[in-house]
């Protein structure tokens, strides 16, 4: 195929690799260009379809701008110099989820937030199997959406998005889509915090059902259409018609208005956010229709995923707990404010120009002392100044020796960075994988 293809792809990752097999299938022609000199999924495409050209290297404007469509995979910023300039010239520039929108049939579940998305959408497939729902589970968790149309006999669709997905889909009709909340994240690849914040909330906009966080302070007063059906839930004692918590006997339950459907110690995953979490997947799952019944067996059974408040090991009365997926600030307060007991916390990374002074009030609360370690250290520490004892540490062996040093039994010791990790890895499960390695061997 010539340089001026009618279709690029831009962005040679995951998801990137999927467009390809997608386009291929449908019979379409189309070139891939990645700015990185070797791609991630380079050797695996020209595997699978040698035919098709691939440029490395910087962006040529010229050939974007010459094209008809770009389909931009979520890691490349449309603020890329080439990318603006196509858009100028009236070049279609779309994500992954739209080629989904645009062809899909069986009913989509779409879920984002800051944090809690992998947690929710893969709490609501469990419950989904518990009624014997045969559901396909991707998108920016697990297989990428396009991926998902070639599995047969689907009931429904349950999609996480990331605000980057969303920033290049406009098609997408959901039965049902979540905002489960929204703090400051990404602000590297946003001009503030308003534009992240829209962009997550832009999943309502053709939605038939919204799932609204009534806890949440930007969630609660999202603009909805009057067309659209609502469900609310709240960690507190809910209203008719509401998702929430309410104590009978000393005993706490999930329940729908004056409806108990679940007990609260049910629940296997810990702290507060996972029961918000579990609150949302009630709301989703009864709009797809599933039973009371299912989803809560679906949520007793539900065991939660890695890196996401793990438990790696018990001694000595100190609870280990790997919790690597929490890349951002607000998923580290969410995590430290669901604690009971005291915490030793292990943060650091790298920052994305994240403002750390928002995790103060969780560690006065809640920490018994903090372990630094990455890229960012010194600005967390800076952030913390005065609020807890802080320790700076080289690597990972070395903060779970400090950790070891300084909890007391009945503490916990959490690994909840508040930073991205490639500064020193390749990604968050790379580091949970360290830190459960560490532990298990310092404990030894």
């Amino acid at each position: 195929m010539s340089e001026q293809a009618k279709i690029i792809i831009v962005g040679l990752g995951k998801t990137g690799l999927s467009c390809a097999r997608y386009l291929n299938r449908s019979g379409l022609e189309f070139i891939v260009a990645d700015s990185r000199e070797v791609p991630p999924c380079l050797a695996e495409l020209q595997q699978l379809m040698p035919e098709v050209d691939v440029y490395c290297g910087p962006f040529d404007a010229r050939q974007f701008s010459q094209a008809q469509r770009l389909i931009v995979s979520p890691g490349v910023a449309l603020a890329e110099p080439a990318i603006q300039r196509a858009i100028a010239k009236g070049v279609e520039v779309i994500g992954d989820i739209e080629l989904f929108a645009r062809v899909v049939v069986e009913p989509v579940i779409a879920v984002t937030g800051s944090n809690g998305k992998s947690t929710v959408v893969s709490l609501l497939a469990e419950m989904a199997r518990q009624a014997g729902k045969k559901v396909a589970l991707g998108g920016n968790f697990g297989t990428p959406a396009l991926d998902l149309l070639e599995e047969e006999d689907v009931d429904f669709y349950i999609l996480e998005l990331s605000s980057f997905q969303l920033e290049t889909t406009q098609s997408l009709q959901p039965l049902a889509a979540a905002v489960l909340n929204i703090s400051a994240d990404h602000m590297d690849r946003y001009r503030n915090f308003n534009h992240y914040a829209t962009t997550k909330l832009s999943i309502y906009q053709n939605a038939m059902a919204a799932v609204v966080n009534d806890d949440d302070p930007y969630v609660s007063v999202a603009p909805l259409s009057q067309t659209q059906s609502m469900i609310r839930f709240t960690l507190n004692s809910p209203e008719d018609g509401q998702l929430g918590i309410t104590s009978v006997g000393g005993i706490e339950w999930f329940s729908r208005g004056k409806t108990q459907l679940c007990r609260v110690d049910h629940l296997r995953v810990a702290g507060k956010h996972n029961q918000e979490n579990a609150l949302a997947a009630l709301a989703l799952g009864s709009e797809a229709g599933l039973s009371d019944i299912a989803m809560c067996d679906g949520l007793k059974k539900y065991k939660g995923l890695p890196h996401r408040m793990e438990v790696v090991a018990e001694e000595n009365n100190v609870v280990w707990l790997n919790d690597s997926k929490a890349t951002n600030v607000g998923a580290a307060k969410a995590a430290l404010n669901g604690m009971t007991k005291k915490v030793v916390l292990l943060a650091g990374g790298l920052a994305k120009d994240a403002d750390f002074t928002e995790m103060r009030q969780a560690v006065a609360n809640h920490v018994r002392a903090v372990v630094l370690m990455g890229q960012d250290a010194a600005l967390i520490e800076e952030a913390l100044a005065g609020i807890s004892v802080v320790y700076c540490v080289k690597n990972m062996h070395e903060a779970v020796l400090k950790a070891q040093e300084i909890a007391k039994p009945g503490d916990y010791v959490l690994l909840s960075p508040a930073c991205a990790s490639f500064d020193a890895y390749s990604g968050f499960a790379a580091r949970g994988d360290d830190f459960a390695k560490e532990v298990k061997e310092v404990l030894a």
